[in-house]
């Protein structure tokens, strides 16, 4: 596989306005390939304060025509994004694989994603924004109708690069606003790959800006900006904290999901090959870089040895390497911090006293050694309240908790700040449906693992996971607009509701 050299690597620039500008500071930062740190992808504007002005300053010149653009001819253009991003899927899927480092199929899934979540909004462009309701007063009709809110914020992760930002952007668009976006640091090439695409598909100019840079400059200059009306953000709960602080003080609409501590519940009565797959998938599939990664096994003890020597074969036959090998299972972590994070947390389960049963070292053999490579970790004889059980890795761990009874292993599950995602497996359906009740979380899976939403469905969490807002499905259009009620009286006299209720 032969990679471009550093030396090959392009500048890129912002896009505000309609047009492609460095940072106004002049300065840059660059994007590596996480599979081989020395490969430069490229050198990207390090936006500042100055340049999220100027994208704003773009953003609400441009939103007044594009909110009077028929939604229909808004949805036109993301039909179009849509096309452009099934054309290009390939090309897309191994730039992500580069950038972000996860498997070739996983990269390819994520922009199918996006896929759909163009066509899906795209569809939305003739449905009902509204509803007309009667009036208890005669010759008078009464509706309500969505409009848009004005400007808005989006601030996306990187673990999913073409998929979140679909998330965001389609429906934001598509609901008439205009959008600064800031995509994370560490995969701005495929921002601005979509934003080409979205521009080439007839986004007018100033509509969609894209600034590029570090969360803590550009980030928190777009939250903190007085004329963006609302911030949609996917990230940590830290940061996410602090934005919605932010955002309560200015007064401003905020969204936020904020990752999860998923857990996958196995009852005695389980498919143990069914859940072992579930599993492996779930805790390992993009190096368990997922905000829904199964990062928890509650297993009751029934079963416990069985499932466990099981999963144990499976995660040590996992192999590790380059995404675009066909021959990988687990891909790099992102970048070296979050590397020394994940192995931070391997010597906490240690200290806390679980048993390592496999990896728990970084990869440094070979040509895993030029990457970021974490050996999948998998611990057991672990508790509900130690730190490996209840905090967020984001990497390759999971723990496997016993459980006496499914009773038991709601409880556990339902045990921590977070609320995204919960699986159960069981052949019994009355057990299914009675976990399903009483499982706190956005999202629930029977007889799957806690990863697979699909867009046409509500994706967000409850507890310290979100803010009450929900992305994609019917609801996508909640987060970025606004409900304007209309009231037409006809009568040619004064009515006055309440009052002269049932009068002639």
């Amino acid at each position: 596989m032969e990679q471009p050299s550093a030396l090959e690597a392009r500048t890129y620039g912002n896009l505000i306005g309609g047009e492609w500008r460095a940072a106004r500071g002049g300065d840059t930062f660059d994007s590596l390939n996480p599979a081989r740190r020395s490969e430069v992808l490229g050198h990207f504007a390090r936006g500042s304060t100055l340049d999220i002005e100027d994208a704003v300053s773009a953003a609400v010149a441009a939103q007044p025509g594009w909110q009077r653009t028929p939604m229909p001819l808004r949805a036109e253009v993301l039909a179009r994004a849509g096309r452009l991003l099934e054309e290009r899927k390939e090309e897309l899927g191994r730039l992500m694989t580069r950038e972000m480092g996860k498997v070739l199929t996983e990269a390819l899934g994520d922009v199918q994603e996006g896929i759909d979540m163009a066509k899906y909004m795209a569809g939305q462009g003739r449905m009902p924004v509204g509803e007309v309701v009667p009036s208890e007063l005669r010759d008078k009709r009464c509706f309500a109708e969505r409009v848009p809110i004005g400007v808005v914020g989006c601030i996306t992760p990187w673990n999913f690069p073409m998929a979140i930002p679909c998330w965001k952007l389609m429906p934001a668009l598509l609901a008439g606003n205009a959008v600064v976006f800031k995509p994370a640091e560490d995969t701005p090439l495929v921002a601005i790959r979509l934003a080409e695409i979205l521009v080439e598909a007839g986004l007018p100019p100033g509509v969609l800006n894209l600034v590029t840079g570090l969360g803590d400059e550009a980030g928190a200059a777009l939250v903190s900006h007085p004329r963006v009306r609302a911030v949609s953000f996917t990230g940590s709960m830290e940061v996410g904290n602090q934005i919605a602080a932010t955002c309560g003080k200015l007064g401003k609409r905020v969204s936020l999901e904020l990752g999860g501590k998923n857990a996958m519940l196995v009852a005695a009565d389980a498919d143990l090959e069914l859940a072992v797959d579930g599993a492996l998938w779930g805790g390992f599939g993009t190096t368990g870089q997922r905000c829904t990664a199964t990062s928890r096994l509650i297993v009751d003890r029934q079963v416990l040895g069985d499932f466990q020597e099981r999963l144990l074969d499976r995660v040590g036959r996992l192999r590790l390497g380059d995404g675009l090998d066909p021959a990988t299972d687990v891909g790099p972590v992102i970048n070296s911090k979050q590397l020394r994070r994940i192995h931070s947390y391997t010597e906490v389960g240690k200290q806390e006293s679980a048993r390592l049963l496999t990896g728990g070292e970084v990869a440094e053999e070979g040509e895993l050694s030029l990457g970021n490579f974490y050996r999948p970790t998998l611990f057991t004889d672990v508790r509900p309240e130690m730190r490996i059980a209840q905090e967020e890795i984001f990497g390759p761990t999971v723990s496997v908790l016993p459980a006496e009874d499914l009773a038991d292993a709601v409880r556990i599950a339902n045990g921590t700040r977070y609320g995204l995602s919960l699986a159960v497996y069981t052949r019994d359906l009355s057990r299914a449906f009675w976990a399903v009740d009483r499982l706190e979380s956005g999202i629930v899976y029977v007889n799957a693992p806690t990863i697979g939403a699909e867009i046409q469905l509500p994706f967000g969490g409850v507890k310290g996971t979100g803010n009450g807002h929900r992305e994609a499905g019917t609801t996508a259009l909640d987060e970025f607009t606004e409900w304007k009620t209309v009231y037409i009286d006809y009568s040619g006299r004064l009515q006055r509701a309440q009052i002269d209720t049932g009068q002639g």
